[in-house]
């Protein structure tokens, strides 16, 4: 029954066993919030295990962390984590590297980008405002994260956005396809 519920809905999976089944967590969240319901009609449910949950968690912590912090505080991520999870960092980084394939470090780099992204093009703060309200050490700091992470320079960034909303209207230069 399972199984055909999971291809009727094209999930991918790898693995059903007695009570326990695998599914691929970058299938659709759709998919896996409509196979839920489906369990539920049989009176089971989906139940993250312990790793998927953990990710989760520390992921979270990074975006509440990005999206609100404390201006001018400094702290060491690894600490705050561990703090908040209250398990052993070296724990921590290793099931989510294991899990996502990249460093807690790198997406917590990572998830600061897009928000200085947003803050450029939509709150259309400075960068020496951005730089103090994110807790980086200095605009050179942040332009090297930036640039690492998206390979443009702040203002190019801001020049780029700039231009894509003079450009005249009708066939664009370039079109790009992806699946």
């Amino acid at each position: 029954m399972l199984r055909s519920e999971l291809n009727n809905l094209d999930l991918e999976y790898r693995d059903i066993g007695l009570g326990l089944m695998e599914i691929n967590e970058d299938n659709n969240i759709t998919k896996q919030f409509k196979l839920n319901k489906i369990l539920k009609n049989y009176g089971l449910k989906l139940v993250p295990d312990h790793k998927s949950t953990m990710i989760t968690k520390i992921k979270n912590l990074i975006r509440e962390l990005v999206n609100n912090p404390g201006e001018g505080e400094k702290f060491v991520l690894s600490a705050y984590i561990s703090e908040k999870l209250n398990y052993d960092y070296t724990y921590l980084y290793n099931l989510f590297s294991s899990g996502t394939g990249q460093s807690i470090k790198y997406y917590y780099m990572t998830q600061k980008v897009e928000r200085v992204k947003y803050l450029l093009e939509y709150e259309q703060l400075p960068v020496t405002e951005i730089t103090y309200m994110l807790n980086y050490s200095s605009v050179a700091h942040l332009s090297n994260q930036f640039k690492k992470i998206t390979g443009l320079t702040p203002s190019e960034f801001k020049n780029l956005k700039n231009k894509r909303f003079l450009q005249p209207k009708g066939k664009p230069d370039l079109v790009v396809q992806y699946a």
